[in-house]
């Protein structure tokens, strides 16, 4: 573990002690989700695991210390700060150097929880590659090549070039299962029209394939993704005409690089008044669920040394 990742008291003892560790990226509540509702989300998060016994590590930079586990005061200030930046793993180093305070992406979220020794992350959607850009890609395909970590996601946003995407994982080799479904999801939307590899229906089958992973000494994440029910999803014909008015939007204006994705993503939000945010967490908190579950049988088994 790195010195300069601080864990918390209880995520210190927790991954000590081989118990249960969930870790959450912080860039949702910073960046993701609106005011006020983002601190209440960010609780509920924490909440759902403390209810399983598990130990919630919510990863951020408060003043440039990367910081596993947050006091209530350190996840009060990413929620509440406006100043707080975004930091994905390019910028932990400039971040720490700056004495910055950051909500972190998968990315950035990853790489530290790794460095602490954990071994599950829960989040939304995991980043991909955009749309009519195969040159523009998420760091988090990258780092998620080198991490050896469970990422419990809703697969990627539909605002996103999904097939792209599952080919970039591939050549990444970046194992990818699905939970209960053979199809993988589309975050809002529980089947993105992609058939996938592999499938699981248990939280044991995924510990089973950690340690098939930590025997063989891979290095790469396993991203399991997680649908919600399908009638729980947004409605499929309500997000196509929304997205399609978004795009014709972003194309209008003049929207281009990194400012695409949240663009679209506020503009989906208006147009669908309010639903897919509510989509948004009911997925949030059915991943941190699944991880949860996934992390309680991980810590139930006898610690075996990765193969190198």
């Amino acid at each position: 573990m790195s010195s300069q990742v601080e864990l918390s008291p209880a995520v210190q003892r927790a991954v000590r002690d081989g118990k249960p560790v969930v870790a959450l990226e912080s860039t949702i509540i910073s960046h993701g989700l609106p005011r006020p509702g983002n601190l209440d989300a960010a609780r509920s998060f924490e909440a759902i695991l403390a209810g399983d016994g598990v130990t919630a590590a919510t990863i951020a930079l408060i003043d440039g210390v990367p910081k596993v586990g947050l006091t209530a005061a350190e996840l009060e200030r990413v929620a509440t700060d406006e100043t707080v930046v975004k930091v994905s793993s390019r910028d932990i180093g400039i971040a720490m150097a700056r004495k910055a305070t950051g909500g972190t992406t998968v990315a950035a979220t990853s790489a530290l929880a790794a460095k602490a020794g954990i071994r599950v992350f829960a989040t939304g959607g995991l980043g991909g590659v955009h749309r009519g850009a195969a040159f523009d890609e998420s760091a988090d395909l990258i780092t998620l090549s080198r991490t050896p970590i469970t990422v419990v996601s809703a697969g990627v946003k539909a605002i996103l070039d999904i097939p792209a995407t599952l080919e970039r994982l591939e050549t990444l080799s970046v194992a990818v299962v699905g939970y209960r479904t053979n199809r993988f999801p589309a975050f809002w939307l529980s089947d993105s029209g992609y058939d996938l590899d592999w499938r699981v229906d248990s939280p044991a089958e995924i510990a089973d394939i950690m340690a098939a992973r930590d025997a063989l000494g891979d290095q790469s994440a396993l991203l399991v993704a997680n649908p919600l029910p399908a009638d729980q999803q947004l409605d499929p014909a309500v997000l196509g005409s929304a997205l399609a008015d978004a795009l014709a939007a972003a194309s209008a204006q003049g929207i281009r690089g990194k400012a695409v994705s949240p663009f679209l993503l506020d503009h989906i939000l208006q147009v669908t008044g309010g639903l897919s945010l509510e989509v948004n967490l009911r997925l949030a908190r059915s991943n941190v669920r699944l991880a949860s579950q996934i992390s309680i049988n991980w810590s139930e088994r006898p610690v075996v040394p990765r193969a190198h």
